[in-house]
């Protein structure tokens, strides 16, 4: 199933895309895709209305949303793919490296994306997000994170290197400019999306293959990062987790590989869909 919110910013609709690539009108059983709706039982109140045919067409819509309204919070991990690990110089982490994305980042997937005030280094990571349907805390393993997972998602990490790492503190400063969490289109529940170790990730700017990559190598898995993060915080339905970026960042490229306004970035991964951000300047 391919959940999805459409219409401006703030008065998005939820809405499922049908097996015939109709997009169907959820107003009828929820307001929202949200936290409440994931953990009340509403992707099964779905199922049940599209095979009673009890779902209208949605209508013209001109703007894709962030599939879930605002999350509590996006957590995100970082040098988990061996090979982005080896292209920015870094000792592959013997456990998760956990840093946090301000809620309010995430924006649509094809919405403007905005260059901050100052910035020379703004880069781009193509990442396979994943989103709560349940409450996590303290799992007993990894295979008990299966249990929580609502779905996945496309996520673009846009990082500000020069604030992430040159500037001093913490991470997040360089992760938590505005419309830097770009999510979305869909977002698809885990029997549809099949094993999340297996799939292909790319991304382009200008046309330019910049990212091809798999989460098969990622050094923490998915349901693994789970399972960690229950451990340290309480994960709760609606909540997103950015699993972290395969090679091919303009960290590891060079300074004229970094983000420009008006530069074109396209972003995909296997069966979750494709983005298309625009960059502007703040």
């Amino acid at each position: 199933m391919k959940l999805m919110r459409v219409g401006p910013p703030g008065r998005e609709r939820p809405c499922v895309m049908g097996p015939d690539g109709r997009v169907l009108d959820l107003s009828s059983l929820t307001a929202d895709i949200d936290g409440a709706f994931l953990e009340g039982g509403g992707v099964e109140r779905v199922r049940t209305a599209m095979a009673a045919g009890e779902l209208p067409e949605a209508g013209p819509y001109e703007r894709v949303g962030a599939p879930v309204a605002r999350p509590g919070k996006v957590v995100c991990i970082g040098l988990n793919y061996s090979d982005h690990a080896e292209e920015t110089g870094a000792t592959p982490p013997a456990e998760p490296v956990v840093f946090m994305k301000a809620p309010n980042t995430v924006v649509g997937p094809d919405d403007e994306v905005l260059v901050p005030r100052l910035s020379v280094k703004t880069d781009y990571e193509v990442e396979l997000a994943v989103v709560l349907g349940r409450t996590a805390r303290y799992l007993a393993s990894p295979a008990d994170a299966a249990e929580v997972i609502a779905g996945y998602a496309v996520a673009n990490d846009v990082s500000e290197r020069e604030f992430q790492i040159e500037r001093g503190g913490q991470w997040d400063k360089g992760k938590s400019c505005e419309t830097f969490n770009p999510l979305g289109p869909w977002l698809v529940t885990p029997e549809e999306t099949g094993d999340p170790q297996a799939l292909g990730l790319r991304l382009w700017v200008n046309g330019e293959l910049r990212q091809n990559g798999s989460t098969k190598n990622q050094i923490f898995g998915v349901h693994h990062v789970i399972w960690y993060l229950s451990q340290f915080m309480v994960l709760e339905a609606g909540d997103v987790v950015n699993t972290g970026t395969p090679a091919g960042v303009a960290l590891g490229r060079g300074p004229e590989a970094y983000l420009r306004a008006g530069d074109l970035v396209e972003v995909e991964i296997d069966g979750l869909g494709r983005q298309r951000q625009r960059m502007g300047q703040a």
